[in-house]
C-alpha cells in the first residue's frame, strides 16, 4: 500500500530526455497521484511538468528521489538537507554513504531503492 499517497516528491536530476529514469519516475509519480517537482540543470519539461532550477520552501517536501551521481550531489548537500524531507531515496547509481550519514544525523530516513520499482510494487 502506498503510504505516501498524494505527497510531494522532489526528483533531483530530472531530465527532459524521455529515455532517462528521472523522466520515467516523474511521470509514474504523477500517475500515482503524487505532487511531483522535477529539479534539474537542463531546461525543459517532462510532459506537463516544468523542470525547475530553484529549490522549494523547507518542509514542503515529503520525499527526495535522487537521479544524480554522488559526485554531483555534493554541492547540493546543504540545500537538500535544509528542505527537511521525511526521506531520501538513493536510486541505483546514486548511493552515497556520506550524504546518507548526514541525512540520518538530521533524522531523515534514507533508502537505497529504485523509485520505479517501489511505485510498481505499491510500496513507495
Amino acid at each position: 500500500m502506498d503510504t505516501n499517497k498524494g505527497k510531494t516528491v522532489l526528483v533531483i536530476g530530472a531530465s527532459p530526455n524521455s529515455s532517462r529514469y528521472s523522466y520515467k519516475a516523474t511521470l509514474m509519480l504523477a500517475d500515482k497521484k503524487h505532487v511531483v517537482i522535477p529539479f534539474g540543470i537542463r531546461k525543459g519539461q517532462i510532459e506537463n511538468h516544468q523542470i525547475v532550477h530553484d529549490f522549494p520552501e523547507p518542509n514542503a517536501i515529503d520525499t527526495i528521489t535522487l537521479y544524480m551521481n554522488p559526485e554531483r550531489q555534493k554541492p547540493f548537500y546543504t540545500q537538500l538537507l535544509n528542505l527537511n524531507p521525511k526521506r531520501i531515496i538513493f536510486n541505483p547509481g546514486t548511493e552515497n554513504s556520506e550524504f546518507e550519514a548526514l541525512a540520518n544525523e538530521k533524522g531523515i530516513e534514507t533508502e537505497n531503492a529504485c523509485t520505479l520499482v517501489l511505485l510498481s510494487l505499491g510500496s513507495f
